[in-house]
């Protein structure tokens, strides 16, 4: 009962957005309104439910969402976007530009959540589309693939690192095969679908001269724009702050010095010094004024201030399942399941991540309900860990925040971001799946 009242739910968000045209975020908080209500949420209660899913949605997102979006736009306005661009088309050439997309989506993917590499790489990708005469979703594919990937598989990534301390399974090992799996699930998900969504739904791939959230690009001549090191160096610097310091964190002693470095890589504080790195070498060093820079970040804010409250209203519809008992009631037609420990691991996360949203509750949550299978059937809980990672890729929609990231930021319809990353995150899931059955017949 209570998955049909998530399908009715979901049913009646597609229907207030596209055929009422309601606004996104009250058709968002309207269906969490109604649906807590069916679920049986307290009347006195699910005004609190909903916004503590707003307020913990943007709690995670808000500070290190605004400042990502802030040195994205000073990297693009200051032209260092543009040098980024130029550099890798020269060193990789049009044919071989998704590999280069996706060697700096994996790299940024390392430390960066999802949404906030998005944030970073997405100007960049931008520039070398337009600069290529290329539809935006031709890089746009392997990057949020590659993104969300990373963000699955790979500690230090929230959800991850806290399965494998549940399911007792070794980090270094679930980072080194979990990037061997990553490998063919970035090629099959990156530039093998991009071919096929092509063919088979060519009308998303348009060229863009400009993209919700970011504004018009503007152009600029190259001996005018900061040095390809610069602009390199400053929209990393998030990435080196934050891998720096989980690297450290397992070779340090537990001191004074070791907590000063994880200060440092907190993602807030490390999102906070890249800001004001790229304030100088993208504004200060370019002699740009205080005021222009100003300006800058003042519409870096006022572009994702719609996005914000979209993010919000996604948070108030997850936590509206939650308490409502969604994924308890999930969790019980698993209880005595008899298939393989990998498959059932990866099945229950995505049952979990389609009705629920959040792939780190969807994969927590299974964590708790399949690791008893580890003991009884011996499986190496590493597998385990990346099959549940796989599992809460599955299916994102519009439940989730991605979703309406992706679909503003790409300047998609609603359609059109179902049929492309909604079946690529299938993809991505699936693909993943496989990919831990071959390599458990290694070890």
């Amino acid at each position: 009962m209570k998955l049909l009242i998530v399908a009715i739910a979901v049913c009646l968000l597609i229907f207030l957005i596209v055929k009422v045209k309601l606004n996104t975020f009250i058709s968002l908080i309207v269906t969490a309104f109604l649906t807590g209500l069916v679920l049986g949420i307290p009347v006195d209660k699910l005004p609190t439910v909903i916004t503590s899913g707003m307020g913990d949605q943007l709690g995670d997102l808000a500070v290190v969402f605004g400042m990502g979006s802030m040195i994205g736009k000073l990297v693009s306005d200051s032209g260092g976007g543009y040098r980024i661009a130029h550099t890798l088309i020269a060193k990789f050439g049009r044919k071989r530009i998704q590999l280069a997309v996706i060697i700096a989506s994996f790299i940024v993917g390392l430390a960066l959540f999802f949404e906030v590499g998005l944030v970073v790489l997405l100007p960049i990708i931008f520039v070398i589309a337009n600069e290529l005469g290329l539809p935006l979703l031709t890089l746009a594919i392997p990057m949020a693939a590659t993104l969300n990937v990373m963000h699955g598989f790979i500690p230090p990534h929230p959800a991850p690192t806290a399965i494998a301390q549940i399911m007792h399974a070794d980090v270094g090992k679930v980072i080194l095969f979990g990037i061997i799996v990553a490998i063919p699930t970035v090629i099959v998900s990156g530039p093998i679908f991009n071919h096929f969504l092509h063919k088979f739904y060519p009308k998303v791939y348009r060229i863009q001269k400009s993209i919700p959230g970011l504004g018009n690009i503007k152009k600029f001549k190259l001996e005018e724009t900061p040095s390809f090191a610069s602009s390199a160096l400053t929209a990393m610097m998030p990435v080196i702050l934050i891998s720096i310091s989980t690297i450290l964190k397992y070779l340090l002693p537990n001191n004074e010095t070791s907590k000063v470095i994880q200060f440092i890589g907190n993602a807030d504080v490390a999102m906070l010094l890249s800001l004001l790195f790229a304030l100088y070498t993208m504004g200060v060093s370019q002699k740009k004024k205080m005021v222009e820079i100003g300006h800058t970040l003042e519409s870096a804010i006022t572009q994702i201030a719609v996005m914000l409250f979209i993010i919000a209203g996604g948070g108030a519809f997850k936590q509206v399942l939650v308490n409502g008992g969604v994924a308890h009631y999930i969790s019980t037609l698993f209880t005595n399941i008899n298939m393989s420990p990998i498959l059932a691991a990866w099945l229950v996360t995505a049952i979990l991540r389609v009705s629920l949203g959040s792939s780190t509750v969807a994969a927590l949550t299974s964590a708790g309900l399949v690791t008893p299978l580890i003991a009884q059937t011996g499986v190496d809980p590493v597998l385990m860990v990346l099959a549940v990672g796989a599992g809460s890729i599955f299916a994102d929609h519009v439940n989730d925040a991605g979703f309406w990231m992706v679909k503003e930021y790409f300047g998609l319809s609603l359609k059109e971001t179902f049929l492309s990353w909604t079946t690529l995150t299938s993809v991505i899931s699936v693909t993943g799946l496989l990919s831990v059955y071959a390599l458990s017949l290694f070890i």
